[in-house]
Order: C-alpha cells, then structure tokens, then sequence
C-alpha cells in the first residue's frame, strides 16, 4: 500500500496531538510509579517510546507483563501496525531535579492528609538537597477556610524571564481532588549548569561572565 502523502503542518499538528494524548493516558496510568516524561522515536523500523520514571521496577511489572499490556493499548488506540511499536521503561537519574517527580510527590502528601506548609517545604529542602539552583512551589484553592487563596514557597535563585528560562527552569503542574475542592500545584525548578549536559543544561547563561587570567608576559632581556 502507497503511503499517504501528508503536508508538513499537518505532520507537525498530528506528532503533537499523538505526544498530548500518550503523555495524558502515561501520566493517569503510572501517577503512582513516579512518572516523569515520556519521548518519542521515529526510527524506519518501528517508532520507540521511552518511558521516564522513578520506579521502573513497577513500570515494566511483574517479568515485563504491564510494560506489555502499556504497548498492546498503545499500539490498538493509536492504530499501529503489529510489532510497530515499542515501550521502554528509564529511570530519572535524578528525582530531585524532576519538577513532574516533586509535583506527584507533592500531589500524594497532600492526598494524605499531610498539611499544605509541611508537604511544601519537604519538597522544597528536597530539591535544594539535590543541588538545585533554585525552587519555587505555588498551591492556590481552598487551603484551610471556604476563601480560595494561593501560598508561594520559593528558595534559591529562579529566571522568570528570557530564553534561559527554557533551558534552566523545570515545571510541572497538576490538580489534587481533596473533599473541600480542588487544588492546583505548580512546581518550577532552576536546574544547574552542567558542562556535560547530565543534570542541567549545556548551554551557559547569557549573563555568566567568565573572566580568563592573562597570559605571563615574557621578560625581555637587554643587552
């Protein structure tokens, strides 16, 4: 069968509703097993999805069952062809730089019955312990009276502005349903430079000035 020919936009326009649905349907399914992200590959072959987590244990399940099962409704929703399509589980290296990780770390403290001012501090010295630059942590609904209000914890040093606030800050946002209402989180994290682009960005700040010592001069001998 010819393959269908489709125009740029529309490629683009499809790539991002297929990311959108697989990471909403990711982050309902394996909320619990620390899900931090998800990345797509198209390769000629087949198209790979890997799965970022903090448990990748209970992700890939019990002798990789549920891994399976995640490929088997992956591949019949989104009309895949069989053996087209692969799942692989990867473990954050770091879950202290990961604002999805502290976001649903923060989520199941609340949903425990953990007091909003506890739960975003250990959050907070959670992050900052990671050798993060910064970190700040908003909750905003009906905290403790009928009167919705907002509550900002901020540490460190945080870019609000300018392009490195694409590379440097790190956000998640999610919804927890307790009895009075529903409260919405938002967890931003200022990553560190990282020469090797590991833990942090490669790529410097543009405000970062570095200054070079000079150069010995050579002493010139006279006759």
């Amino acid at each position: 069968m010819a393959a269908t020919v489709m125009s740029k936009k529309r490629k683009f326009v499809a790539d991002g509703v297929f990311y959108a649905e697989l990471n909403e349907f990711l982050t309902r399914e394996l909320a619990e097993d620390g899900y931090s992200g998800v990345e797509v590959r198209h390769t000629v072959v087949r198209t790979e999805i890997i799965i970022r987590a903090t448990r990748t244990q209970s992700v890939l399940g019990e002798k990789g069952r549920r891994i399976r099962e995640l490929t088997a409704l992956v591949q019949k929703r989104f009309s895949f062809p069989e053996g087209s399509v692969e799942l692989y589980a990867e473990r954050v290296m770091n879950r202290g730089l990961c604002a999805v990780a502290q976001c649903e770390s923060l989520r199941y403290k609340l949903l425990g019955g953990l007091a909003v001012r506890r739960a975003c501090y250990g959050v907070m010295r959670f992050v900052m312990e990671s050798e993060a630059r910064g970190c700040e942590v908003i909750v905003s609904g009906k905290l403790r009276a009928q009167r919705a209000k907002a509550m900002k914890f901020t540490d460190g040093y945080m870019v609000k502005s300018g392009n490195p606030k694409e590379h440097y800050v790190d956000r998640a946002v999610r919804h927890v349903k307790l009895r009075q209402g529903v409260l919405g989180i938002k967890v931003s994290i200022m990553l560190p430079h990282d020469p090797y682009g590991k833990i942090g960005p490669k790529v410097q700040q543009p405000d970062v000035i570095t200054v070079l010592e000079p150069k010995e001069d050579d002493e010139v001998k006279t006759q």
